[in-house]
């Protein structure tokens, strides 16, 4: 084999390497990141994902939906609740279109916790029912609703 033929095989194979050693670095990363996460250690779990987030995307797509899951329920246990939000949201899409990523038992712990911040923002059950206890209270006797659920005009 040609010299430079050589260097160039060398070079192909360190890079290549260098790729795979890459993703198992980000691989190990989470991994840390999840055993910090298991032992309560919310803090530093945090640190290590807001470090890893730049190379998420080299992540596989199941190693993608686990960062996010436990990205956002350290966010929620911190009291990071837009944040823990947007990750939990960001989990559930990822499992959506490549399933296998989050256990059963995290996956209706995403939606538990996606249910309970969306109540902050859209409000709960206790909200649409008083705007409908409030428009009962609005409409005079004998008056019925029109086609929206609003009273009738008035003759």
């Amino acid at each position: 084999m040609r010299p430079f033929a050589r260097f160039v095989a060398v070079l192909a194979v360190f890079g290549l390497a260098l790729s795979l050693s890459g993703c198992s670095t980000y691989r190990d990363h989470l991994n840390r990141g999840q055993r910090l996460y298991d032992e309560n250690e919310y803090e530093h779990a945090l640190a290590l994902w807001r470090t890893l987030e730049p190379d998420m995307d080299s992540l596989s797509f199941n190693d993608q939906a686990r960062y996010a899951y436990l990205r956002g329920m350290t966010d929620f246990r911190l009291g990071f609740r837009p944040d823990a939000r947007h990750w939990l949201a960001v989990a559930k899409a990822i499992e959506q279109d490549h399933p296998g990523g989050l256990s059963a038992e995290w996956k209706a712990r995403t939606e538990e916790s996606l249910n309970d911040l969306n109540k902050e923002i859209y409000g709960g059950a206790e909200a649409l029912d008083s705007d409908s206890t409030a428009v009962e209270h609005t409409r005079a006797p004998g008056d019925q609703p029109g086609p929206s659920g609003d009273p009738a005009p008035a003759p």
